[in-house]
């Protein structure tokens, strides 16, 4: 109850309100002032406490961060000369309006970074490794609860002791430190323990996304260096079709769901039959890893996760034990996750998002963590409910799927108090949060490779993080202009990029600081694929930064928002599907006939489905057989959602074949007169008729 008509409106009978009440006031008083003609503060405004309002919190936090990093003349001098900058650079009444509106926003970032990297900066100097902190959080609760599935619970005891089981096996068969052992297994608690087991020995392991088949997963296998693969069971008939295409050297692990399955020889293989690890885990000790066995440092690789980039087949990013600290405390912090806190994820583990941010949970502050084999949008809060989880987690495809389902009694009886994830669209955001009760949205963006990660604190609606407009330097990231089609950076006179203007879109970029967790680019396994993710003399000669592909805005507030991505790369079903490998793998099959591949756009769903256009003037091509080599040769997200077959083909005069009409005309059948097909959910196509397309232009067929 407020204490009178000269009390500060942010103080309760002598107490501050809470947060989420100041935040509620702050937004009424902004979009007061937003809808207001006249922007002007009342003359009666107390300036020395504006002023206080706005620089206390950002000099208090900055200088702790430079008292931490022990740098107090640089440090010092660069906040204050920001500072004076800032006011003196601009002027008016609207920028401390401005300032004014986002401070609550920035401080309460700025000290969760600032804790970030507290964190981050006591593992480096204990040279603490994942396995390290993990092993503390199993003395300190043995018997809680760490993963949970539909199957299965096991408790941080089980988890240590098969990760030290699977330490010894490898140790056993003489792998060390900086040896490669890839790992091909659903969702389920043996994926963590095994890649966790393997870390304890310094081995790094590739996690291979479960979608992939033939070249797709011979290529993962090969460009990660494998010297082993362990693979789930369920995946021997998709191991065994490669089998004899990859390397001698590399030996076969099979995990079996059941210890007596029958072994699969494999035919090419000099080794022979593929070892069963089952087994050898039932024979290693549990209690400890071997005396003599080799550990990882803080900065060694842990993990390698596959991402498609921008062209080519999939590349394998570099985890290192630092990057996932900065990955899992980041999001901890920043959102403000409790270690009591029970999180659901049925994203796939070997992704960044499930495997590092969720799983991530877990293995450094304790917490338990639900996943599921397959997601299911009927099941999603019904899970919830049932395992008690107070976050879950999403990615914009999701929240559409769970929002089509029909009401249910679990829609609100649930304790979760927050979702957090990427590419939730605005267009779905309020009615989602309305309808399931959640009082807080966590939308992030970044990439597994890349070091311009962001983050949307406060819940505003379809933003995916922001910039400081007080305080910018603090985290170096920006938005540059850009060719929005290629995706390079347009420079000017001096030969230096130039950051875009409010509302004007651009390339995301990140400066790249080398040894520091929070700005260092690590890249990919393959250098020249690294090299092609670096832009160098951005706003300076010399200085490098991250380019990210997308473009993005940055509204008057500094709040970021996607607009799409650049180049031929296009997102579909949670994945970056890469054009050239689909272009490459459907002109194989199609009798190497020219082949273009290129997003479109359907109505009511995220992202843009991919479209295959095939010069076939003869009509050679049997879409029935296409449809069934297609599922063999590429994951399902990759795989065309329509196919059109051209009788003429349109190319430039340097003979590359033209797209962009292509993918202007879309999948209309009356304005294409080519024959057009769409894919069905078994995989099979059928004619594409103008009462099929007006059946998806309502939102009747679903892709």
């Amino acid at each position: 109850m407020m204490t009178g008509t000269d009390s500060d409106p942010l103080v309760e009978d002598g107490g501050l309100l809470p947060t989420q009440h100041r935040l509620a006031l702050w937004h009424k008083v902004t979009i007061a002032i937003d809808s207001s003609e006249d922007l002007k503060p009342p003359k009666q405004t107390n300036w020395r406490r504006v002023l206080q309002w706005i620089l206390a919190p950002a000099l208090t936090a900055a200088t702790a961060l430079v008292f931490y990093y022990q740098s107090p003349w640089y440090g010092l001098a660069s906040i204050y000369v920001s500072l004076l900058a800032t006011l003196l650079v601009r002027p008016g009444w609207r920028w401390f309006y401005i300032a004014a509106v986002t401070t609550p926003r920035d401080t309460m970032a700025l000290i969760s970074y600032i804790r970030v990297l507290v964190f981050v900066k006591r593992q480096e100097r204990k040279n603490v490794n994942i396995g390290d902190i993990f092993e503390a959080n199993v003395a300190r609760q043995p018997d809680k609860l760490a993963i949970v599935s539909e199957s299965q619970q096991w408790t941080f005891r089980q988890v240590n002791e098969h990760a030290n089981r699977v330490a010894n096996v490898f140790h056993s068969h003489g792998y060390k430190k900086g040896d490669v052992v890839g790992l091909l297994m659903e969702n389920r608690a043996e994926f963590v323990a095994t890649w966790l087991g393997l870390s304890k020995i310094g081995v790094i392991t590739p996690l291979i996304n479960t979608n992939l088949r033939g070249a797709s997963l011979q290529h993962s296998i090969t460009v990660g260096q494998c010297t082993a693969l362990i693979y789930g069971a369920n995946f021997r008939s998709a191991v065994m079709d490669i089998a004899k295409d990859l390397p001698a050297h590399v030996g076969l692990y099979q995990f079996n769901d059941e210890a007596t399955q029958d072994m699969v020889a494999s035919e090419g293989l000099s080794q022979g039959l593929a070892q069963q690890l089952n087994g050898l885990l039932d024979t290693a000790a549990k209690d400890k890893v071997a005396a003599g066995a080799s550990r990882a440092d803080h900065q060694d690789k842990l993990v390698y996760i596959y991402t498609s980039g921008t062209t080519g087949l999939p590349k394998a990013a570099v985890i290192t034990h630092a990057r996932f600290f900065f990955i899992a405390a980041g999001i901890h912090y920043a959102l403000r996750f409790k270690d009591e806190d029970v999180f659901y994820t049925p994203l796939p583990l070997y992704h960044t998002a499930g495997g590092v941010m969720s799983m991530g949970q877990a293995l450094l502050f304790g917490s338990t963590v639900v996943i599921r084999k397959k997601f299911s949008a009927s099941g999603y809060f019904a899970d919830c409910a049932r395992f008690q989880c107070t976050i879950s987690q999403y990615i914009g495809e999701m929240a559409r799927y769970i929002l089509a389902t029909p009401a249910a009694p679990h829609d609100r009886k649930h304790q979760v108090r927050m979702v957090f994830g990427n590419g939730l669209r605005p267009q779905i955001w309020p009615q989602f949060v309305e309808r399931f009760g959640i009082a807080k949205v966590g939308e992030f963006y970044g990439a597994t490779e890349g070091n311009a990660n962001i983050m949307n604190n406060d819940s505003t609606v379809g933003a995916i993080g922001f910039i400081s407009r007080i305080l910018p330097q603090i985290y170096p990231i920006s938005i540059i202009k850009a060719d929005p089609h290629t995706g390079e950076p347009l420079r000017n006179k001096k030969g230096l990029c130039e950051r875009c203007g409010v509302n004007e879109p651009g390339v995301f970029i990140g400066k790249i600081v080398k040894g520091n967790p929070c700005r260092e680019f690590l890249g990919y396994v393959d250098q020249k694929a690294s090299t092609k993710k670096v832009v160098r003399d951005v706003f300076s000669k010399g200085d490098m930064a991250f380019i990210s592909g997308d473009l993005l805005i940055a509204d008057e507030r500094g709040y970021l928002f996607f607009r799409d991505r650049t180049g031929d790369t296009f997102r579909w079903k949670g994945e970056n599907v890469s054009t050239s490998e689909v272009e490459a793998q459907l002109s194989n099959l199609a009798g190497y006939k020219d082949v273009i591949v290129y997003g479109v756009s359907i109505p009511h769903t995220e992202g843009r489905a991919g479209m295959a256009a095939i010069y076939d003037p003869t009509r050679e091509v049997e879409v029935s057989h296409l449809a069934e080599e297609l599922a063999k040769a590429l994951p399902s997200y990759a795989r065309p959602q329509f196919l059109r077959f051209l009788r003429k083909i349109d190319l430039t005069g340097t003979f590359k074949l033209r797209k962009v009409e292509l993918q202007q005309q879309g999948f209309n059948p009356e304005v294409i007169e080519d024959e057009l097909f769409y894919a069905q959910p078994d995989g099979t196509y059928l004619p594409l008729t103008s009462s099929i397309y007006e059946r998806i232009q309502r939102n009747e067929l679903r892709f």
